[in-house]
């Protein structure tokens, strides 16, 4: 870890994310049970979709998220595409964000951050080059410099490469920055699609190494 934002990094960035976590939970119940009813009525049970997702030093840890999709499958017993499970529903809770907010708990815990990149799938990590490790320098966040730069509208070379401009340049006018950047997303509801499924695209991995100079 370089001297940049060091100071930030060790000391504040934590306590900060505690306190902020806590504060939007408390604010948040109403909103937390509402949808958690909503979801329960018209998605019916489990509420809370888990899942396990890889972290700091790519220690994993189990991800919290409200449920988006139906558990639909074919005569085969397997689980039909994201587009046919997505309801409008679904939809509505992911284009604002508000599917999101059980990671609030994953802060509170010291799992993830107000900001840094997103957690993705475990399977990924044996798909990374080098440069794209980097990513889990850091506390993986509830929203980072690629979701307020395209989100899932960008390809994942982009989105890696954010995430690594971030890790290296951590500051707390940073976050900042980016936490406001993703209120103003939230209300536009950009991004939350990629050009041609009705979530992101798998990542297969990189077709060449990045050589980082």
């Amino acid at each position: 870890m370089d001297s940049k934002g060091g100071c930030y990094r060790r000391f504040i960035k934590r306590p900060m994310d505690f306190i902020v976590s806590l504060t939007a939970i408390i604010f948040l119940i109403p909103v937390l049970l509402v949808v958690a009813l909503l979801v329960r009525s018209k998605l019916g049970s489990p509420v809370i979709f888990k899942q396990k997702r890889p972290g700091l030093n790519e220690r994993v840890f189990t991800m919290y998220k409200f449920r988006t999709m139906t558990d639909e499958k074919d005569v085969n017993g397997k689980l039909l595409a994201d587009s046919i499970r997505l309801t409008e529903f679904g939809k509505f809770l992911r284009s604002t964000s508000l599917d999101e907010l059980p990671e609030l708990f994953n802060i509170l815990r010291g799992d993830m951050s107000i900001v840094g990149p997103r957690p993705l799938l475990v399977d990924y990590l044996s798909l990374y080059n080098e440069h794209q490790k980097l990513r889990h320098k850091v506390r993986p966040g509830l929203s980072g410099l690629a979701q307020v730069n395209g989100r899932n509208a960008i390809s994942w070379e982009d989105r890696f490469n954010l995430d690594v401009e971030y890790v290296d340049n951590v500051s707390f006018i940073n976050d900042w920055r980016i936490i406001f950047l993703t209120i103003k997303k939230v209300f536009a509801r950009e991004g939350i699609t990629s050009e041609t499924t009705a979530t992101m695209e798998p990542f297969k991995g990189s077709s060449e190494e990045r050589i980082v100079l």
